[in-house]
């Protein structure tokens, strides 16, 4: 047993910092834009720039860190605000997998938070992020911003309905997803390239996320549709604002 001098104090335990991470190397194929669907133009601005706004807005966080693909010049001319790494993958899971690895390069600890975000959320608020924050932080899983299911859920078979799943349980899952570091960079270790979010690997590992309500307006634009709804609700944000 090791002796412990009586009035030797107590070690302040390490201070917890909250991190961002933006995964920004996809293409955007289902989108139909020319070039990838964060760059296209939306209420007078590139949609990952709106995406960025908010997060900037949000004065807990360390830093924001966009992974972008290492052919991608779309920042070259532009002022980010934000840290840039030329790592993405082929897949979602590398590309944060990738950038959690910068982050601990730029100073991040593996007990720190990080909050992993779609560049293509672009509908996001600050007072989402810190609603999360809020409610993830003493958790000891992380959790992440989803929506409880509205639609009746069908499910197809040769282009026909074969049943009909029960919905008072079932939630879209969103973003930010906020997990500690060391865990995410294990899980996303174990769990490969295969899942597309950060919570299914969390949950790979036997773990439960906490569900944190979010918003019906906070959804991944994807669609050709959805950016004439993205933007006009953009348009109506920036009227009130005046």
């Amino acid at each position: 047993m090791t002796d412990v001098t009586p009035n030797s104090p107590t070690p302040e335990p390490l201070p917890v910092r909250y991190w961002a991470l933006i995964p920004c190397a996809g293409t955007g194929s289902r989108a139909g834009a020319d070039g990838p669907k964060q760059y296209q133009p939306m209420a007078g601005k590139p949609m990952v720039l709106h995406t960025l706004a908010a997060f900037a807005a949000v004065v807990r966080l360390s830093e924001v860190l966009v992974v972008l693909a290492p052919d991608d010049a779309f920042f070259a001319s532009l002022e980010a605000g934000s840290l840039l790494t030329y790592c993405g993958g082929a897949s979602r899971a590398a590309s944060v997998f990738n950038g959690l690895a910068i982050l601990l390069q730029h100073g991040a600890l593996r007990h720190d938070w990080v909050l992993v975000h779609d560049a293509a959320r672009c509908l996001i608020t600050p007072a989402q992020i810190d609603h999360l924050i809020d409610a993830c932080t003493n958790d000891a899983v992380g959790g992440l911003l989803a929506h409880r299911l509205a639609d009746t859920l069908k499910i197809e078979v040769n282009g026909r309905v074969a049943g009909t799943l029960e919905r008072g349980d079932k939630w879209l899952a969103q973003t930010p997803q906020m997990f500690r570091i060391g865990s995410l960079i294990d899980a996303l270790r174990q769990a490969g390239e295969r899942v597309t979010d950060e919570a299914s690997a969390i949950e790979a590992m036997g773990l439960q996320p906490l569900l944190v309500a979010g918003s019906a307006q906070n959804f991944k634009v994807t669609y050709p549709e959805d950016f004439a709804l993205a933007e006009a609700v953009l348009q109506a944000r920036a009227r009130t604002q005046r």
